[in-house]
């Protein structure tokens, strides 16, 4: 168990995860906690970080740095979502390494699943398939972040008693999001269509797609609990339910809702009074994607927050 004094670096605390990963380790007492914004430390750059591990000398690491976005961005920027992303992660564990850090907790994303993964996404459907291509660098990234972590393992683990782990958020939500127009997810991409058009009196909103698909959220809160709960483990348990090379574990809610439920719920939680409509020329993605959690789940965690609640928290907390 980590101790209360005990510095913490809480890599990427600005954004959604990270400032959700924050908030749980100061309810849980820890004041130690060391962060550092974007213009203070660039984590693509291997020297400064270099510098801030030799300076700050945490403890312990949650890696929740990450460059992210939606499918539009995904798609428009892609180098630059695998070069910054797997610049940080190599950056972050190698130094946090080379810094005597004895446990790191890396965030990846479900994205890494093949596009065609039965369901629900195993933990052991990693490698088995082709990606989703539209967020390919990506996924690929936060692949590469996993085998970092096993990799550091695998050859430093017994002789410097380092215990780097993985885990795999479905798609979050909650306070910190990011409601751009172009470069959203879609929770908070409805919740600013819907809001706009409450305030305007719009009688129609138009969504993309069918409505079909299905798709698991996560408020993140529950993400930060079991972050810290898969952190705080004892390695013996962490070992028993993992393997050398599948050593990362799901965090899913456990249930998946249609786009088509998801508006209806969203608009619920803005107020909005008007039609839902959807507009099938638009992509669908992915049919379903929904994540196996019964390997947490059997370790003792489950999710908190349902999803209505979790939409008109985020809601009445925004700034609007």
């Amino acid at each position: 168990m980590t101790k209360p004094d005990q510095k913490i670096y809480v890599a990427g605390h600005r954004g959604m995860v990270g400032s959700a990963i924050v908030r749980h380790l100061q309810a849980k007492g820890f004041k130690n906690i060391a962060v550092r914004t974007h213009e203070e430390l660039d984590l693509t750059n291997q020297a400064a970080v270099q510098e801030f591990f030799e300076v700050e000398r945490p403890d312990q690491v949650y890696l929740a740095a990450a460059k992210v976005g939606g499918i539009h961005a995904n798609n428009t920027f892609p180098a630059e979502f695998i070069y910054q992303n797997l610049m940080m992660e190599a950056n972050v564990i190698h130094q946090a390494f080379v810094g005597g850090v004895k446990k790191l907790l890396f965030l990846g994303s479900s994205c890494i699943y093949p596009k065609l993964a039965p369901q629900p996404m195993s933990e052991s459907a990693l490698l088995t398939g082709t990606l989703e291509p539209t967020n390919e660098p990506y996924a690929i990234a936060k692949i590469a972040g996993i085998k970092l972590c096993e990799s550091y393992n695998r050859q430093y683990g017994q002789s410097h008693g380092i215990d780097y782990r993985s885990v795999m958020p479905t798609n979050l939500y909650g306070p910190g999001d990011n409601y751009h127009p172009e470069n959203s997810h879609v929770i908070p991409a409805l919740i600013r269509r819907f809001h706009e058009a409450k305030v305007a009196n719009v009688p129609v909103v138009t969504v993309w797609g069918s409505g079909a698909p299905r798709r698991e959220f996560l408020y993140v809160d529950d993400m930060a609990a079991a972050s810290v709960f898969v952190m705080e483990l004892e390695k013996n348990i962490y070992d028993q339910h993992t393997q050398p090379m599948q050593s990362h574990i799901n965090v899913g809610f456990g249930s998946d809702i249609s786009i088509a439920q998801l508006a209806d719920a969203v608009a619920k939680a803005t107020g909005y009074k008007g039609r839902i409509e959807f507009d099938p020329s638009k992509p669908d993605g992915a049919p379903r994607k929904l994540m196996d959690s019964n390997r947490i789940n059997s370790l003792g965690w489950r999710p908190l927050i349902d999803l209505d609640h979790g939409l008109q928290t985020t809601y009445k907390g925004l700034a609007l």
